[in-house]
């Protein structure tokens, strides 16, 4: 890693994120993949995942002939990544800070990953590093939550969920005037025929269409479009979520 900073607050949630997000997200974001990002490259092409979680978005690309590369800085993540993904190739390291040469013809990172980066400084820096990644004319897609979901119902909401071996909730706060939102998640895992709690704690950032089409042309990236995620084919002027799509 070029710093030592990994995500281990995800780790206690790894296994959640295995069984449940993964497998979901992959599934239903994976047609408009094949549509905005896969049908403009060849099917042996190069990809990163960036924030790849543990996975299943490159256990979906390696299959259909994608040489993949994962980027995640929780080890838990990783772990299942490796497993879910035999084929691909995994690296612990921090969005903000890796380093790669030019050798991917497409750089992807979903399930709102990027939102994690809770500055507009750090969030540069990742698309530097994507810039650099990428071979010329590579594209870059990446989905984004906007600063009017989190002001939206995301505020305040709950989720949760039992299963036999493990129970977790998480409330989410967003507080409009600082644009930041924290994930409050605790869990509770049965471990040798005892119950272990775990508490954590996720921040997120609210950006603006504009400040995110700034950050990406203030390192060169060119012909920026973005789509409604909900509905590809629908405006985005009210689009709580939208895909972005560039070009090096």
């Amino acid at each position: 890693m070029t710093k030592t900073l990994t995500y281990s607050a995800y780790d206690s949630f790894a296994r959640i994120i295995n069984e449940n997000w993964g497998p979901e997200v992959s599934e239903t974001l994976f047609p408009d993949i094949e549509q905005l990002l896969l049908k403009h490259l060849a099917q042996s092409a190069s990809i990163l995942d960036l924030c790849c979680g543990a996975g299943h978005l490159a256990q979906k690309l390696q299959d259909l002939g994608y040489q993949v590369t994962g980027i995640d800085g929780s080890t838990e993540l990783l772990t299942y990544a490796r497993q879910n993904a035999p084929n691909s190739k995994f690296i612990l390291d921090d969005a903000r800070y890796f380093k790669l040469p030019n050798s991917f013809d497409g750089v992807i990172s979903t399930d709102y990953g990027l939102n994690h980066i809770t500055t507009i400084e750090e969030l540069t820096c990742v698309f530097h590093n994507v810039y650099t990644a990428l071979k010329p004319n590579g594209l870059f897609m990446f989905d984004f939550s906007l600063d009017r979901r989190y002001q939206g119902d995301w505020n305040n909401s709950l989720l949760g969920d039992v299963q036999d071996e493990y129970a977790w909730a998480l409330k989410r706060i967003y507080n409009p005037e600082e644009e930041r939102g924290d994930i409050y998640i605790t869990i509770f895992e049965l471990t040798d025929h005892n119950w272990k709690r775990s508490d954590l704690t996720w921040s997120v950032k609210g950006y603006h269409l504009e400040e995110i089409i700034s950050a990406l042309q203030n390192v060169g990236f060119t012909d920026i479009n973005y789509y409604n995620q909900e509905d590809i084919s629908e405006p985005t002027k009210e689009a709580n979520i939208l895909y972005f799509v560039c070009h090096k």
